[in-house]
């Protein structure tokens, strides 16, 4: 399982209009990740965004790959309706009207991952 933070720069002052939209979001109906002949490629396990000042996160747990969960995500209505929302609030205008142009973004957007750690990937405890 993997996870992913990928950075928002938004006009301060404006988080409690930001989170309303985020309030508003509409999921998607399943969490499973299909390639283009729908084949299941990864699973989408949660997102949280966070918020602060003029930065703005979203974390994402995923299985598969960022480009799945990408592609996924630029088909996806309600992450389109998002984007028109939150576009007044951003401090550099994107594109992400098409799949190429949704993943450019995550692709530029993405933190740098210096660690992952989890339940599953600790070290048995010696009895």
């Amino acid at each position: 399982m993997t996870y992913a933070a990928i950075t928002y720069r938004v006009k301060p002052g404006h988080e409690d209009e930001i989170a309303e939209i985020f309030q508003g979001f509409q999921r998607v109906g399943s969490s499973v990740l299909r390639d283009e002949q729908g084949n299941e490629v990864g699973r989408l396990l949660g997102t949280a965004v966070f918020i602060k000042d003029d930065l703005m996160v979203r974390v994402i747990h995923f299985e598969g790959t960022l480009e799945a969960v990408s592609a996924n995500m630029a088909k996806h209505g309600g992450v389109h309706k998002l984007e028109k929302q939150l576009a007044p609030y951003l401090v550099r205008e994107r594109d992400t009207s098409t799949t190429d142009k949704f993943g450019a973004y995550f692709r530029d957007a993405t933190m740098r991952c210096i660690s992952q750690l989890s339940a599953d990937t600790r070290p048995v405890e010696a009895s």
